[in-house]
């Protein structure tokens, strides 16, 4: 099982994030706000103890050793300035984007969004706080590479020198051309997402196939179609990359419940290529995997904070 710290450290990561207890130990009880007082102030946003007892709980669920209170208080103030990189960048993820892997980490996590409201409830994290940490850190590397460009992306060069080096011949990936269909479950009406699910994986038996999946979404209500364009079969999200990989070329995968409704994925292309691109995808994959390598911090990253906290007036109490 991995960390809990490891788990929120994918959420930067494609769409992927693992495992989190499924219970709140005794040891992980709720630090208690002594009011809501300022602690700090970022360019006249306010940071206060309650922000930082929410914070010192998710460590804790982080299993994080140290003065936690410090800690805690650092990263507010780092993620506020980060924050305005986003904002300037406009970099910002979506209030959906966000709701989508909040569930993706629970159905990863074999939990309910209840039970995971629940956890962060019981905690003293609270949902609130956990969606803002996730907003953050999915944004932040957008704006990162805004900033600087893919400056990891590999040359053909790189890629040449790289397959010369293991000996092996140039990978071979599928690319997938792909449609998402959503049968819609509105905020105010998750008690009729079981019957949506029977509906969606009664249609998905009869798709017709992508160019008439507008038509055929049509004939029934509240469902919508989403071109998702081209994937590699490494960039694929980790939620759907299995199902994805065992549906057939025409066919669709099996169905998803997220904040937006109940899901499945139309597969409206499948071939096999080996290109620089294919490859560049297998190698950044087979890196990420390396030991410890999700846990490295960009140099980038580091670099750009470093250039807007000069520029931030930031006040600690």
């Amino acid at each position: 099982m991995l960390s809990f710290k490891a788990a929120v450290a994918a959420l930067s990561i494609s769409f992927g994030m693992t495992v989190i207890a499924p219970a709140v130990a005794p040891e992980m009880m709720v630090a208690r706000a002594a009011g809501t007082e300022v602690v700090a102030v970022v360019n006249g946003t306010p940071i206060t103890s309650g922000d930082v007892a929410k914070r010192v709980n998710f460590l804790r669920l982080q299993r994080a050793k140290g003065n936690l209170s410090s800690v805690a208080k650092q990263q507010l103030v780092d993620e506020a300035i980060e924050r305005i990189g986003v904002l300037s960048s406009g970099t910002s993820v979506s209030n959906e984007e966000v709701d989508a892997a909040y569930a993706r980490f629970a159905a990863n996590n074999k939990l309910s969004l209840d039970q995971l409201n629940n956890i962060m409830k019981q905690s003293g994290v609270t949902v609130d706080h956990f969606k803002s940490f996730i907003a953050i850190s999915m944004s932040w590397p957008r704006a990162v590479q805004a900033r600087f460009g893919d400056s990891n992306k590999m040359t053909a060069g790189d890629i040449g020198a790289r397959i010369a080096k293991s000996g092996a011949n140039r990978p071979k990936v599928n690319e997938y051309i792909l449609k998402q269909i959503i049968f819609v479950v509105p905020e105010n009406k998750k008690g009729i997402a079981g019957k949506r699910k029977a509906e969606a994986e009664a249609s998905r038996k009869k798709f017709p196939g992508c160019d008439q999946a507008l038509a055929f979404a049509a004939t029934m209500r509240d469902v919508s179609v989403k071109d998702l364009g081209r994937f590699l079969e490494p960039e694929l999200p980790d939620n759907w990359k299995e199902p994805i990989k065992k549906a057939p070329m025409g066919g669709t995968t099996t169905t998803q419940l997220t904040p937006r409704g109940v899901e499945f994925i139309a597969i409206c292309s499948k071939r096999e290529v080996s290109d620089d691109a294919a490859a560049a995808a297998v190698f950044r994959e087979e890196d990420l995997k390396k030991p410890g390598k999700q846990n490295e911090v960009d140099p980038n990253a580091k670099k750009y904070l470093e250039e807007l906290r000069a520029k931030a007036n930031v006040v600690l109490k």
